[in-house]
């Protein structure tokens, strides 16, 4: 499985491991409707997919924003331009591009998907990481 949560992704923050967890579950929804070569059309699917990861992205975002502040978190602007650019680059997925080409659109947003959320979560949410387990506990 691509898609697979390792204990190195754990922030030791249940609710923000939690959604992080979700992530990888659509991703990991992307990834099985990549993989099938049935020839079958899946626009509809692979639509429903995409908004179901941008909306659940925004919520994810939300809330981690808003510990972060509440926490007052001294880089919490550049921790949201990270995020707003995981948004923009789902957001230039044209419905379009996914019609005509829709294996190789699923495969560059896979790449995109283990890329960003890999790099995020060890790298800029692990930053937070000792502030957040102090401030709620």
């Amino acid at each position: 499985m691509i898609f697979k949560w390792k204990e190195r992704f754990e922030t030791g923050i249940e609710e923000i491991d939690k959604q992080h967890k979700r992530l990888f579950e659509i991703g990991t929804q992307i990834y099985n409707l990549a993989s099938k070569d049935d020839g079958t059309d899946h626009y509809d699917a692979i639509v429903g997919l995409i908004h179901e990861l941008k909306d659940y992205t925004v919520y994810h975002f939300r809330y981690e924003e808003e510990q972060l502040e509440k926490a007052n978190y001294s880089d919490i602007e550049a921790h949201k331009m990270e995020h707003q650019r995981f948004i923009d680059k789902l957001n230039e997925t044209e419905a379009e591009d996914i019609d005509v080409n829709q294996k190789q659109v699923l495969m560059d947003m896979i790449e995109f998907i283990i890329n960003w959320v890999s790099g995020h979560i060890v790298g800029t949410d692990f930053k937070y990481r000792e502030l957040l387990m102090e401030t709620l506990k």
